[in-house]
């Protein structure tokens, strides 16, 4: 057994860096064996761990542990991190999220920790962003005669704020209501090679979501994907890939750095059709003077209606 699942299971699920681990435990020394004992047993805890922290877990030092993760290939603990958790974010139960939260933070530096997060996630996948594949996409979207958005659970938020967005620039924009399956495809019936469709998922992936990928594709249609990593399921049922830095915080999904890259997104695409958007907002601006849409504030800084 490699943790909660079998050998069989262990290769489906992608956990060959556990059995690695486990075939090299001959060679370990006593503190190493101890260190590696504790992955193979209880992973999910150890992913979230500083190598001090787990080091003071099995009984070894905070040297000891980086050393066995460079004597495994890794570079560095932060390597091994990773890899821990690639293998179990898409597989944690709500309920266990919680758990490890638990464990990493109290409330007391709760919001320290979360925000201190989210920024290092924006900032990873500024890093690691390419620049011809958000080209592509935008260049994707421009021209497509229908956009296509869909967003399931925590990132349909994100598929209507960009909805909300695209429908000021573009003519054509529909969001999928994902109700049920059924209604979706309904929805996509009549998608063509003429249209995008742009899909949104993290871990836990929707199993919704890259059906209807797969299903664009059939039809010829260019399937632009906002995801996490290459080794998304949705990155196959793909033409374009951005990748967004997404983890968990506590029982929810920080989707923090996937809406800032949205935010690029639709500022890009509002740059390549600036004179179309000013005129749609000078409009949009009388309109909403008209019908009292916002809140009217005058210079010295009043509400008109506080008056």
């Amino acid at each position: 057994m490699i943790g909660n699942f079998s050998a069989k299971e262990g290769d489906l699920l992608g956990t060959d860096f556990l059995k690695q681990i486990e075939q090299q435990m001959p060679s370990f020394s006593k503190g190493q064996r101890a260190i590696a004992r504790y992955l193979l047993d209880h992973y999910e805890k150890a992913a979230f761990m500083t190598a001090s922290k787990l080091g003071a877990t099995v009984g070894v030092s905070e040297s000891t542990v980086v050393r066995f993760a460079a004597g495994i290939g890794c570079d560095g603990y932060p390597q091994l991190q990773k890899k821990l958790q690639d293998i179990i974010r898409n597989r944690l139960t709500s309920v266990q999220r919680i758990e490890i939260t638990s464990e990493q933070m109290s409330r007391s530096d709760v919001v320290s920790k979360v925000l201190n997060a989210d920024m290092d996630r924006i900032k990873q996948t500024l890093e690691n962003v390419d620049m011809d594949s958000f080209n592509e996409a935008v260049n994707r979207i421009v021209h497509a005669k229908t956009i296509y958005i869909l967003g399931v659970r925590s990132a349909s938020a994100l598929a209507r704020f960009m909805g909300f967005y695209f429908t000021h620039i573009f003519p054509d924009v529909r969001v999928l209501n994902t109700t049920n399956s059924s209604e979706m495809f309904e929805q996509l019936i009549r998608i063509s090679s003429e249209d995008v469709m742009i899909c949104m998922s993290f871990p836990r992936y929707s199993q919704r979501t890259i059906k209807a990928a797969h299903f664009a594709r059939t039809r010829g249609t260019p399937v632009i994907s906002i995801t996490d990593s290459p080794d998304s399921p949705l990155v196959e049922e793909s033409d374009s890939c951005l990748f967004a830095n997404s983890d968990m915080a506590s029982f929810i999904d920080s989707l923090v750095a996937p809406l800032s890259l949205i935010n690029a997104l639709i500022v890009a695409i509002s740059l390549e059709k600036e004179q179309e958007i000013s005129a749609t907002f000078a409009e949009l601006e009388q309109i909403w003077d008209e019908y009292n849409v916002y809140e009217k504030v005058n210079d010295d800084g009043k509400n008109e209606s506080s008056l």
